[in-house]
């Protein structure tokens, strides 16, 4: 095992950000701070790493963040930084800051990121945090029970007003490639329809279900899309409500409160057990991997393997979605 005493440890978001990455900012602190090492908190992701935005963190510096939704070390998407020049100016700062490894928390492009620097000689772990569950090699990634919840809860009240006017409701969830989020929530919200990228819909089958759904005598009707499909919300909204199929229709966009909240207990456990071990592998001299989450089991994942495969959505839970609705 590498020696912690004389270990500076780096730690920065990146990407989209997810509730649950404070809490996992927490877990990497105090674990590494456990182990005598030091911490740098590198603000605004890595664009900050590229301007050199450093700061050192205490074991204060982090508490009162475990329920809070959002990143302190805040996140931005950096153009510069994937540019080479980009990548030698992160380095140098690294080096005169005396960095020993880092810490990535982020989607599919933040572990781009990190891979790349490992490539060039950085000590890397990534850890996964993505609300649309899309990054290949963990079976969840922190933030995704929030973010489920947020719409379980928003659907459940919508589907209040919808019982009581007799209304179908599109309710649009985040998922641009992705439909793992809408999918989900339709099971769980009890969906009469879901909609997402992976199966094209046109819109004579989409009218057909919610007038069955009128003609069975339901007195409402739930339609999850995500953003990603093939058909805009609005514009399926207002087709429908032309062909006149008994209920008419609501649309409701749920966007970026879907990011946002105080995050669930399992992603709060979730993103202990994660950013612990994120900074173990590093004590271990391990780099270019990720800690995924694997049959409950927090596990370590090559960089390259998890950046150059996508997670597909298990198109049974698509079919279970379309069977629970009838």
């Amino acid at each position: 095992m590498t020696s912690t005493k004389d270990f500076t440890l780096g730690i920065l978001t990146s990407g989209g950000d997810a509730p649950g990455m404070n809490a996992a900012i927490r877990a990497v602190v105090r674990a590494a701070l456990a182990n005598n090492a030091r911490v740098v908190g590198i603000a605004s992701g890595f664009e900050g790493l590229v301007n050199g935005e450093f700061r050192s963190l205490g074991p204060r510096d982090v508490g009162g963040v475990l329920q809070r939704g959002g990143t302190v070390l805040q996140t931005r998407r950096s153009q510069r930084f994937q540019e080479p020049k980009g990548q030698r100016e992160a380095i140098r700062h690294m080096n005169e800051a005396g960095i020993n490894g880092l810490i990535v928390i982020g989607g599919d492009g933040s572990l781009r990121g990190a891979h790349a620097l490992a490539t060039q000689g950085i000590k890397v772990v990534g850890i996964p945090a993505s609300i649309d569950n899309d990054i290949w090699g963990s079976d969840m990634a922190i933030g995704v029970d929030t973010a489920l919840n947020t719409i379980m809860e928003a659907v459940d009240k919508l589907r209040d007003t919808a019982s009581s006017h007799s209304r179908a409701f599109l309710i649009e969830t985040m998922g641009r490639n992705s439909g793992y989020l809408a999918v989900m929530a339709g099971i769980v919200c009890g969906a009469e329809l879901v909609l997402i990228p992976e199966v094209p819909s046109t819109v004579d089958e989409i009218a057909r279900s919610v007038e069955d759904a009128y003609m069975r005598g339901k007195t409402h009707a739930i339609i999850i899309v995500a953003e990603g499909s093939n058909i805009r919300t609005t514009d399926l909204a207002r087709i429908i409500d032309e062909m006149d199929v008994g209920f008419k229709t609501r649309v409701t966009i749920l966007g970026h409160i879907q990011r946002g909240g105080r995050p669930t207990a399992f992603d709060r456990l979730l993103a202990a057990r994660m950013g612990t071990r994120a900074v173990e592998l590093l004590f271990e001299g391990k780099t270019d991997v990720m800690v995924g989450l694997k049959s409950m089991g927090v596990e370590e994942v090559p960089l390259e393997e998890v950046t150059s495969h996508a997670r597909e959505l298990t198109m049974s839970y698509y079919e279970m979605a379309k069977m629970l609705a009838r």
